[in-house]
């Protein structure tokens, strides 16, 4: 229980990675809170890890709208407490040639991908500065890294994310406040159980552990990063992506 007392705030928190993350920090006695622009998805989500002994909740958060970004720190701070922990994970996907891309697609992706982190992690920061400690986790890609054919704009907004996370961890260490990206490879998710079966297959044979990640992988090395273990880590980018980018 290397969390036990600590308030989470996970974006993105109501599926997928993220709702395995909160679970994850939860186990470890976090009071997590999911945000999400799906509500219904987040209270069920939240539920599910109250019915687990865990101790949640869930607010709607667009992570593009600054003053609902705002709102929802201000709340969350009045009603529990400031931040300890602050995981931004909430992304989407508008998959297309960079040519044939809609400027709308790209904008989209970048606001809530980018934009969206930056916005959260402003106002972390300012709770976490007044009592000096705190921690940021980005869950970027490895696309983020090494570019990824019909992905312009997600990888582009992965990239910035890796330089966000690297100028907000140099602007608050003084501050006790730590900051590190997570660069997930190809994950076992909806995203890519959508994929056809020769797709998996040829991503796989890219992958030296011969597997696809597990949310669960992504979800342990959060834990790691938020924990006092990681006290002395702070502007990294963690690649937890089986080998696929060394």
């Amino acid at each position: 229980m290397e969390l036990q007392g600590r308030l989470a705030l996970i974006t993105g928190g109501a599926q997928g990675i993220g709702l395995t993350i909160a679970e994850e920090l939860s186990g470890e006695g976090a009071h997590v809170i999911l945000a999400d622009v799906n509500l219904e998805g987040a209270q069920k989500a939240a539920d599910s890890i109250k019915e687990k002994g865990g101790t949640a909740g869930a607010v709607r958060l667009d992570v593009s709208n600054a003053k609902e970004v705002q709102e929802v720190f201000n709340s969350i701070s009045k009603e529990h407490k400031a931040l300890d922990i602050l995981v931004n994970n909430a992304g989407i996907t508008r998959d297309g040639l960079m040519v044939r891309m809609k400027e709308s697609d790209w904008d989209l992706v970048l606001s809530i991908n980018l934009k969206g982190s930056f916005l959260c992690s402003q106002q972390a920061v300012k709770q976490m500065m007044k009592q000096k400690k705190g921690a940021i986790v980005n869950i970027a890609s490895i696309v983020g890294l090494m570019g990824n054919f019909g992905q312009a704009n997600y990888s582009a907004s992965k990239a910035g994310l890796i330089g966000l996370t690297k100028t907000t961890a140099r602007e608050s260490a003084a501050r006790g406040i730590t900051v590190n990206a997570v660069a997930p490879g190809f994950i076992d998710t909806e995203m890519t159980r959508v994929l056809e079966e020769s797709v998996r297959e040829k991503l796989i044979e890219q992958i030296p552990l011969a597997r696809l990640g597990l949310p669960e992988d992504i979800a342990r090395c959060v834990a790691f990063l938020v924990s006092d273990r990681a006290s002395y880590i702070t502007g990294q980018v963690i690649n937890v992506n089986g080998g696929m980018l060394m």
